[in-house]
């Protein structure tokens, strides 16, 4: 072979390497490159007045479930959107999941409903008889009770769904049923932390789960009274440090490490006396002067440095590096007040809901729909 059939050769095989491979991945970059091309802008803006859950699934296409207006399907071209009328359980979407089969499914207000590819489908495979059955598997998907604010008489109990790929089990909290009928126990978030240890947030606790035995985390193991304000969680996070975040609507954020628990809200100065704190005495660390608080969260989130996001209500979002906290408001890209879901993307992108979806571009944020 010549000098120049080489170089023809190699040419070749250059222009071979950058053609690019009809593969999943490429699939998923093509729909970030148009949910982010700001020159030319995102496909459209979601018709939702809030969004609250956030999923991109294996195939590329980002999901957007809504407060109260159903489900979006962003699949890199167009926005697909999805309501009661064609089958989801409830217009309320407050989590979205994915299954080892790649069917996406979605935690609504009421029940639970998917989507398998073709269309909206309901569960029929509902296991009642094993509330007991507690176990942990890396490929569980985790979701709340059927009622909008509690168990219903079929479940009879408090507790959440564990799906395993075939069957939903419902499953009790390790609560006397007559304390259940007293105490708030309504699932508002599920998290899953290191070596698969679940957290179930309900309104009057936090239960966590490891495999073998129960953790209960309520006003009575904390020391917290109508002085102090008492839990009312709406969200929980397990850190990549193993520490657990409880987000309070009232009291703020709890930061407990495996031994002791912390008012991180107050500590930090940053506290209010919230709608559902209980205080009728202001206390040391209550803001009241209309200063930023952090006192009403109701997402808390990671981001790939190990930061911890919390998103509130009326306050927009704060940020902890581990030393102090930062507010992020309309001044940084962040238009909306509410910030009701906090989502890590595949990437590593960080991602908010709320009045629009939000991406944080490691200094601000851009809305993105």
């Amino acid at each position: 072979m010549t000098r120049g059939q080489v170089q023809r050769a190699l040419a070749a095989v250059v222009v071979l390497a950058l053609v690019p491979a009809t593969s999943c991945t490429t699939k998923q970059d093509a729909t970030r490159s148009k949910l982010n091309d700001s020159a030319i802008g995102p496909p459209a803006r979601l018709r939702f007045k809030t969004v609250r859950s956030i999923l991109e699934d294996s195939k590329g296409n980002y999901w957007f479930g809504s407060w109260n207006e159903g489900v979006a399907r962003f699949d890199g071209e167009s926005l697909t959107y999805f309501t009661e009328e064609d089958g989801l359980s409830d217009n309320q979407i407050r989590s979205i999941h994915e299954d080892q089969n790649g069917v996406v499914w979605f935690e609504g207000g009421v029940e639970i409903s998917g989507f398998d590819g073709e269309k909206i489908i309901t569960p029929t495979n509902k296991n009642y008889t094993s509330r007991g059955d507690w176990q942990l598997s890396s490929g569980d998907l985790w979701f709340k009770e059927d009622g909008s604010s509690g168990a219903t008489d079929t479940e009879a109990q408090p507790g959440a769904y564990r799906y395993d790929g075939e069957t939903f089990t419902y499953l009790a909290y390790p609560v006397p049923s007559d304390r259940a009928q007293r105490v708030n126990y309504a699932t508002t978030g599920i998290a899953r932390g290191k070596s698969g240890r679940l957290w179930f947030a309900t309104y009057d606790a936090v239960f966590g789960y490891d495999g073998q035995s129960f953790t209960i985390i309520d006003d009575g193991s904390l020391g917290l009274n109508e002085s102090t304000g008492r839990l009312h969680v709406r969200s929980v996070l397990e850190d990549s440090k193993g520490r657990l975040w409880i987000g309070n609507n009232g009291i703020g954020v709890i930061l407990h490490d495996g031994h002791t628990a912390t008012l991180f809200t107050q500590e930090n100065g940053l506290g209010r006396l919230g709608p559902h704190g209980g205080r009728t005495v202001p206390q040391p660390g209550d803001v009241t002067d209309g200063s930023p608080s952090l006192h009403r969260v109701f997402s808390i989130g990671e981001d790939r440095d190990g930061n911890i996001w919390f998103g509130t209500v009326e306050q927009g979002a704060w940020r902890y590096d581990g030393r102090s906290l930062r507010n992020y408001t309309a001044e940084d890209g962040l238009t909306s007040k509410d910030i009701m879901g906090i989502y890590t993307d595949r990437h590593g992108d960080l991602w908010l809901a709320g009045n629009g979806v939000f991406k944080f571009n490691g200094a601000s944020f851009e809305r993105i729909l």
